[in-house]
């Protein structure tokens, strides 16, 4: 099965260690000018901020990148970019903004407040399973409608629309794996007058 894991939506969380403020942001991407244009404004928001450190990876061309921003070598950036590794999540992008409260954190420190910035900015934002699924359209008379459209969620498929002309036109999506069954399903209903038709294949959401 094609698929991968990204985060849902743009999303923020913060908390204060010892007196300096640590805002994680975290935003799906799929191309590097996207990426950088979010940094950008995350850099132009918060101008006065101590640091405002970044690491994204994207699925096309393997890229992964990160800044530390003005903070000791590895204990921003690379810690941001591993949290992103661990979690197994591509086409994503986090900014951790810092707010220096006058307590140096040392090393160990940094590290483990980069990295917690990272994993709340993934948990606001929500991570999810993107999976390859076929895009198909049945057409069938109004008297095939109601079986028809009632076997798409039964077989795993979700709606994406229905027309009503002539003939009614259901067009839904499901996993390559789910489709032979609801085939089947589909044949047996309507003695075998209706077939699906597999109109593209895209990437849709499955919540983890």
């Amino acid at each position: 099965m094609a698929q991968y894991k990204t985060v849902l939506q743009e999303a923020q969380d913060d908390f204060v260690e010892k007196r300096s403020r640590f805002i994680g942001y975290a935003r799906p991407v799929s191309t590097e000018a996207e990426a950088l244009a979010f940094i950008a404004e995350k850099k132009s928001k918060h101008w006065d901020a101590s640091h405002n450190v970044y690491a994204y990876i994207l699925r096309d061309g393997g890229v992964m990148r990160y800044s530390d921003d003005g903070e000791p070598q590895g204990t921003a950036g690379i810690p941001v970019l591993d949290v992103l590794q661990k979690s197994g999540v591509t086409d994503v992008v986090v900014v951790a903004t810092r707010y220096f409260g006058g307590i140096l954190l040392g090393g160990g420190g940094l590290v483990r407040a980069y990295s917690h910035t990272a994993s709340i900015a993934l948990q606001a934002a929500g991570i999810v399973t993107m999976r390859e699924c076929l895009m198909l359209e049945v057409l069938c008379d109004y008297g095939q409608y109601g079986r028809a459209a009632a076997l798409v969620p039964e077989c795993g498929g979700v709606m994406d629309g229905t027309m009503f002309e002539e003939k009614v036109a259901l067009r839904f999506h499901m996993t390559p794996e789910d489709y032979p069954g609801f085939g089947k399903k589909l044949a047996d209903a309507t003695n075998g007058q209706v077939k699906a038709a597999e109109t593209g294949k895209k990437y849709f959401e499955f919540l983890e």
